[in-house]
């Protein structure tokens, strides 16, 4: 075989986002994509490439449409290529430098899958691997949805794992932080009171938080073993049913989520929800993030973008009250980078009551379509993550009540702020705030919606 000494870049038109500059990050808004559910095959067709490398023959390409370019910037041809499934080789996934093995000098998976295989409310729950080409790892397991490690490459190409957890599906059980990595439902984040009417209907659901209903009750989503519909190295179905009065809510609730790990170091999530009665649902992952490594003692040091100009003010309670406050002059304005860690510790009630970030961000975006949400970097590691959501709000959670007591992955401890959130979802409490974007669900109606967390280094 003889192997082309140059290089070609796969690009796309999208510009590139300023992580830490001074000039405004620019923000990308694009509709979401349903076709998941309908065509599954088609849940591959919408990508984002972001310089990767390919070498002719052995061309590494995917569907969507694409631009060629010479790696230098000049340009050869503008062509447009429409392909319906990867094309690779065995010379690209073992040979070629641009895209590290998980066999190399460094060992990055260290959890036993065995250690997650269990029995629970007698359904089997497992420990599920998704990789791509480019040396990211996912791993998931289907009690709770949960996100249990997300490995991505460094600035010097060693993998790291950017998301905190545990060792085995038995510390999951007992862990003080019972929604890490988790699915949040049915109801993500706090509804006051646990006082609920639907078409007219009341309803009384579990305290679980202060005098509120948290992430769906006492045993929410995050507690739940689902189903697995389909899995691939590349993406896994999961689905359950949340039968009529579970945690309080009406209706028979179906919820499928598929998590698809893609070339470019995107880890998309897509859900989709049909009720049989009035209902209301707001999901959302509840990965805990450290991009200097899980069991790194704090994120004060990351740099953060908001793509927001406004956020929701909070009570004691952490329940929304008056109007949406501008965050301009505020220790909440992230719409340019500053670091996590600035302005924390401001003498400011909302920051004092909840001992730091927690608080919903309006996501300036049309409703309904994907948009940039937040750019998150460790200067450490040089990793950077950008999160994309439908979703008009995102809650920024900088990990306030974790004690560092637990025990983590390798035996790692998680002290408070060794970790930040980026929830996607509807407002909290919507149901009591007519102002908000409706949370409520109809039997003819269909729930959906689209976060991804994008990984690349600076």
């Amino acid at each position: 075989m003889i192997a082309f000494s140059y290089d070609i870049a796969v690009k796309t038109t999208r510009p590139k986002p300023n992580y830490r500059g001074r000039e405004k990050t620019h923000f990308h808004s694009k509709k979401a994509d349903p076709k998941p559910f309908k065509n599954y095959p088609a849940f591959f067709s919408e990508k984002r490439p972001t310089n990767f490398l390919i070498t002719p023959p052995f061309f590494l390409v995917k569907g969507g449409v694409i631009f060629l370019e010479l790696f230098s910037g000049s340009v050869i041809s503008h062509f447009v290529v429409n392909l319906i499934s990867y094309q690779t080789s065995l010379w690209q996934i073992f040979f070629h430098p641009k895209y590290p093995t998980m066999n190399g000098n460094h060992q990055p998976f260290s959890l036993d899958p065995e250690r997650f295989s269990a029995e629970i409310d007698g359904k089997s729950v497992h420990l599920y691997i998704l990789k791509n080409l480019n040396g990211m790892q996912v791993s998931i397991m289907n009690l709770g949805a949960k996100v249990v490690q997300v490995l991505v490459p460094d600035r010097e190409g060693n993998p790291v794992d950017v998301v905190l957890g545990h060792d085995s599906v038995d510390d999951y059980i007992v862990s003080e932080e019972q929604y890490f990595g988790a699915v949040c439902g049915r109801y993500a984040n706090r509804i006051a009171r646990g006082q609920l009417t639907v078409a007219g209907e009341e309803y009384s659901l579990p305290i679980n938080n202060g005098p509120n209903t948290l992430h769906g009750g006492l045993k929410g989503f995050n507690a739940v073993v689902w189903d697995v519909v389909d899995y691939n190295p590349g993406s896994l179905h999961l689905r359950y049913l949340s039968k009529d009065g579970e945690e309080g809510f009406p209706g028979n609730l179906t919820v499928d989520v598929i998590y698809s790990l893609e070339v470019e170091n995107e880890l998309r999530i897509s859900y989709k929800a049909v009720t049989d009665a009035p209902t209301v649902v707001n999901l959302t992952n509840h990965s805990y993030f450290n991009l200097s490594g899980e069991g790194a003692p704090t994120v004060h040091d990351h740099i953060l973008t908001l793509n927001a100009e406004r956020h929701l003010p909070t009570d004691e309670n952490a329940i929304p009250f008056g109007a949406p406050e501008s965050v301009e002059g505020t220790p909440f304005d992230f719409r340019s980078p500053h670091e996590i860690g600035e302005r924390i510790d401001s003498d400011v009630d909302q920051l004092r009551w909840a001992r730091g970030y927690d608080h919903t961000y309006i996501i300036d975006k049309p409703l309904g379509e994907m948009g940039l949400c937040a750019v998150c970097h460790s200067p450490q590691t040089g990793i950077t993550m950008m999160v994309h959501s439908t979703e008009p709000g995102v809650q920024l959670y900088t990990g306030n009540w974790m004690s560092g007591n637990m025990r983590g992955k390798g035996d790692s401890r998680y002290p408070a702020r060794s970790a930040v959130c980026f929830e996607a979802q509807h407002f909290p409490d919507s149901p009591h705030h007519p102002e908000y974007p409706t949370t409520e669900l109809a039997p003819d109606e269909v729930y959906m919606q689209v976060t991804s967390y994008t990984f690349g280094v600076e």
